[in-house]
């Protein structure tokens, strides 16, 4: 007989179990993670805005070329010794929820509960030129997945959790819950279902609700107006939505290649030099760049253009509109180096606001150029807008999240057309120069991105390392046929690897092979296994992702095919193993 749980978790546990139904209970949990990823999103936005109160009050405002200069450094230096004290790596928000849904089973290490959010203050509270969104989903994703942990919940359950909790984080931060459940949905690849839907929809509002209960129901983005939609201004649209697929273009090329150059460089003070002093310039040289940016994003959607670029020098030495078009260009393309270098420095952040930043001001020097120079007439809030769609559907490969977050932000459908046509454009020219998006590109070199193609994500789903068997009788290459048939009397497999001294593979043997000769006594000592041995059809290594694997069975037709790791035979695998699991994991993942 069982025992009866003792712990106060076990006997809730088994209370919920007699009491409340597994959906409904998913349901509730789905509630409690969005209020608490909108909780978590509220608190390190407004941590964050008190840092940057404190810096740029009193005296020190007074001295903005050393501020702009200093102070993003000290910010990462401090972000590189909490670091340290934690004692545990911080890796980027949504890769590492994308990673975990891969390859950890929808498991995110406890650590991660608090370590990205204590981090990202310092980060962007220092100036830090990246965003906050990254950290919080990063965050509510850990929660939800401990909280999933903590509740016995299955693959399909943990991951939906880590879902709600992005849906709830994006929803509190934007304040806008369609999108929130888009996004998660684009991004991490999870079915469309009731199931699945509803969950998203308490999640979302949970965190839209808390962020509103707590500071009101103000916008992120604020504007005076916009013009309503013409239909002549469609070309410009066009044209600026391939604008935007080739930013998103660079955008990407610029961070892998930074992203690559850090990463090599193994010390993390040298990290810190090289990349704290290149953000220090990029910011001294062009002010807005310092921190998320959001003030200046909503100083170009209400035309402000001079208090973006009034504290530049170059503006107070050379005024007039070429000096402004450079300067925003500067923002477009600088951005993501400042971006770029503040986490290569060792700073913790995302890339969802830079891809906003970027968006809204190519947009806005896209129509300021067209109506300086008489080109046209057209609405810069408008465009700035739009431009912030077109950059999120290139860069997050999210054109729906583009769309309607951007919808949502504005309150109406008065730019529904122009935000679908610039979206698609930039989605397709980007998806074309660059398949994966910024958020999954690593994951889809080594083969382990979920991807919406059921058969492709349950495959990556799988490991190669759980469904080796290494239960067959090695023989050696030197062995004659008396000692061959010896082995085979021990063996309940009809298939033997032949082991050189140093455990390399250097062939393999079936019943087959010998089966013709194996009761004639007279040949056991002149033959020789290395006379019977015939190279295997394929080899696998052990580091290949399992999308690979089912290649070379395709390819070669064969039932078993050997694995080495480091030119070292470990086993077999068994494409009647393969099917088993797979059937497996595609009833559990669906």
């Amino acid at each position: 007989m069982a025992q009866k749980p003792h712990s106060l978790l076990g006997k809730f546990l088994l209370w919920r179990a007699k009491n409340i139904p597994q959906d409904r209970f998913v349901l509730i949990l789905s509630i409690i993670v969005g209020l608490i990823a909108g909780l978590v999103a509220v608190v390190l936005k407004n941590t964050t805005h008190f840092i940057q109160e404190l810096i740029h009050s009193g005296y020190l405002n007074q001295y903005f070329n050393v501020y702009y200069f200093l102070f993003p450094i000290v910010g990462v230096a401090l972000t590189l010794l909490v670091k340290r004290w934690i004692r545990v790596p911080v890796g980027e928000g949504i890769p590492s929820a994308l990673f975990a849904i891969s390859r950890r089973s929808g498991f995110i290490k406890p650590h991660k509960m608090f370590a990205s959010i204590i981090t990202s203050v310092f980060t962007v509270g220092f100036g830090g030129s990246v965003g906050l969104e990254g950290p919080t989903v990063s965050t509510g994703s850990a929660i939800g997945s401990n909280l999933g942990r903590l509740m016995h919940l299955n693959y399909r359950q943990r991951i939906l959790m880590i879902g709600c909790a992005t849906a709830g984080a994006i929803a509190s931060i934007f304040n806008a819950p369609i999108a929130a459940i888009i996004f998660t949905i684009e991004i991490f690849s999870l079915d469309l279902t009731l199931v699945s839907l509803v969950p998203l929809l308490l999640a979302s509002v949970s965190g839209a609700v808390t962020s509103i209960f707590i500071q009101g129901n103000d916008s992120l983005f604020q504007y005076a107006s916009l013009d309503p939609f013409r239909v002549e201004d469609l070309p410009w649209y066009g044209l600026l939505g391939v604008f935007t697929a080739l930013v998103s273009v660079y955008f990407n090329k610029v961070y892998f290649f930074f992203d690559d150059y850090f990463t090599k460089i193994s010390s993390k003070w040298k990290k810190l030099i090289l990349g704290g002093i290149a953000l220090g310039l990029s910011i001294w040289l062009i002010p807005p760049l310092y921190g998320e940016g959001f003030e200046t994003i909503n100083a170009l959607l209400n035309g402000d253009v001079l208090s973006v670029v009034k504290e530049s020098f170059l503006f107070q030495k050379y005024e007039g509109p070429y000096v402004i078009m450079i300067l925003l260009l500067g923002l477009v393309f600088v951005k993501i180096l400042a971006a770029v270098f503040t986490m290569g420095a060792g700073g913790v952040g995302g890339i969802f606001a830079p891809s906003l930043f970027v968006g809204s001001a190519l947009g806005f020097v896209f129509a300021f150029i067209i109506v300086e120079f008489g080109i046209g007439d057209i609405n810069t809030t408008n465009f700035a807008l739009v431009g912030m769609a077109g950059l999120m559907a290139g860069v997050l490969h999210a054109p729906l999240t583009a769309i309607f977050m951007i919808a949502e932000i504005t309150s109406g459908y008065n730019l529904f057309i122009p935000l679908m046509a610039v979206s698609t454009i930039s989605y397709l020219v980007t998806r074309n120069l660059m398949p994966f998006s910024i958020y999954n590109m690593q994951l889809a070199k080594r083969g382990e991105l979920i991807t919406h193609n059921k058969d492709h994500a349950i495959l990556t789903l799988l490991s190669l390392k759980k469904v080796i068997e290494d239960d067959f009788k090695k023989v050696s290459p030197e062995m004659n046929l008396g000692e061959l048939v010896k082995v085979v009397s021990r063996s309940r497999r009809n298939l033997f690897p032949v082991i050189d001294a140093d455990d390399a593979l250097v062939g393999v043997l079936t019943l087959d092979d010998f089966r013709g000769i194996m009761f004639e006594s007279e040949r056991y000592e002149e033959t020789f296994v290395s006379e019977l041995m015939s190279p295997p059809p394929a080899i696998i290594e052990s580091e290949e992702n399992m999308n690979e694997v089912m290649k070379k069975f395709q390819s070669t037709g064969a039932w078993n095919l050997p694995v080495v790791e480091n030119g070292k035979y470990i086993g077999f695998v068994s494409k009647s193993k393969l099917f088993s699991v797979y059937r497996r994991k595609l009833m559990e993942f669906g």
